[in-house]
């Protein structure tokens, strides 16, 4: 096998470029590469320990290597890993109980990812519309920096233009308008809509959570039209906020709701809740997925409940979260020309810069604290819900370090 010569390789163990078959579509940093993980760290193969404010962007959500997630999953591993959904899979029918338990919903589709569960509730959308004998309703309205996923549909749901590129053609059937601006949305309302898609709190737009006044303004909207309200809470459920479900913090219910990321706390899951009326317009052939509901993922997802569902785990978060968010504020107040404000719910937290955010990550990864970036010049700080108060402790004297290093640059000029 042969390379262009102006492509320099790194050679692995077995004499072969470790990424060069891979799509350049990702840039990770070459010189950083984890081997193991524990709790809320990570350790590099020279030995070096990085504290994970960002957990895999709000995935491992009780840090790595719980002993309880994989004592679960090695014991499925060793009876069964996957038989298609032609049979019943009881771990599968235990989950959608104990989730339908806890929320709205009444029916559960299970797949792979955030993205295919929320593409599974946009044809859940159209399909109760075309159930209740209203065939032209078929579209969906979004709102602007929103993040549902990658694939086509999600990508039109959401519509920012720096994530369609040149792959959507057409507008799918989705509309968009402002954030927050609830009379933009009424305007957009037509005879053809047939739903509307929003998250709870933004993730990838800048850790934005929407107002107590406008999500219920929405839910009402939804019920006046007879629109269906499609949640994606793939990176703000599951506890994240400090409630089992984002939006149990609005006292609102939507008829559809994404799930992913956090619910299988490392291991690939996604989950599509729907009220009966909507689920039950997914009658056979209508939707499906190979690896959906697979022993492996439920056994694991099953574990994360059992961990969630503990006494005051949620009340935790959300304690934690307010003594990590109390730290940052203080930091904010300190630090005017490098931080202006800090936002969010729960341990689902957003720092807003006034410099480049960039620069902020840059800082905090070379004094080995991870944290992610988003939108509106935002660094997400996602960490693992069961941290410990010391770690969080730990992770602030960091960022304060930073915020004072790069305060002091600026005086330098």
């Amino acid at each position: 096998m042969s390379f262009p010569e102006e492509h320099p390789l790194v050679l692995d163990n077995d004499g072969l470029n470790p990424r060069s078959a891979l799509w350049p579509n990702y840039s990770p940093p070459l010189d950083l590469v984890f081997s193991h993980g524990q709790g809320c760290e990570l350790f590099t193969e020279a030995g070096e320990v990085y504290l994970d404010f960002m957990s895999g962007i709000a995935v491992t959500s009780f840090g790595h290597a719980h002993p309880h997630l994989i004592k679960v999953l090695n014991e499925q591993a060793a009876r069964l890993w996957h038989v298609s959904n032609l049979f019943r899979i009881p771990a599968a029918e235990r989950l959608a109980g104990r989730l339908t338990q806890h929320c709205f919903a009444d029916r559960v589709f299970f797949c792979n990812s955030g993205t295919e569960a929320i593409e599974a509730g946009i044809k859940a959308v159209r399909a109760c519309q075309f159930g209740r004998g209203q065939e032209q309703r078929y579209r969906l309205i979004g709102l602007s920096d929103s993040f549902h996923g990658r694939t086509m549909a999600a990508l039109a749901a959401a519509g920012n233009k720096n994530h369609t590129g040149n792959f959507i053609r057409s507008d799918y059937g989705f509309d968009q308008v402002s954030w927050d601006d609830l009379d933009a949305l009424k305007a957009a309302v037509t005879p053809e809509t047939a739903g509307i898609i929003l998250e709870p709190v933004q993730g990838e737009g800048g850790i934005r959570p929407v107002s107590d006044e406008y999500i219920r303004a929405v839910k009402q909207l939804c019920e006046d039209n007879s629109l269906l309200l499609l949640l994606d809470e793939v990176q703000c459920g599951i506890g994240r906020t400090g409630k089992l479900f984002a939006h149990q913090l609005y006292g609102i219910e939507p008829d559809v709701m994404a799930l992913a990321k956090g619910l299988g706390g490392g291991f690939p899951v996604g989950a599509c809740l729907t009220t009966a009326a909507v689920g039950d317009a997914m009658v056979v052939g209508t939707h499906g997925s190979t690896f959906g509901g697979n022993p492996l993922a439920m056994a694991v997802a099953n574990g994360v409940l059992d961990l969630l569902l503990e006494p005051d785990m949620l009340e935790d978060v959300a304690s934690k979260g307010r003594h990590l968010r109390r730290s940052l504020r203080d930091l904010v107040h300190k630090h005017p020309r490098v931080l202006d404000s800090v936002v969010g719910s729960g341990l689902m937290l957003g720092l807003k810069c006034v410099i480049p955010n960039t620069e902020l990550l840059a800082e905090l990864r070379a004094r080995k604290l991870l944290v992610v970036s988003a939108g509106q010049n935002m660094l997400r700080i996602l960490p693992p819900l069961n941290i410990a108060t010391e770690d969080l402790d730990r992770g602030s004297e960091i960022i304060a370090a930073a915020v004072s290093t790069l305060e002091d640059r600026l005086d330098q000029g």
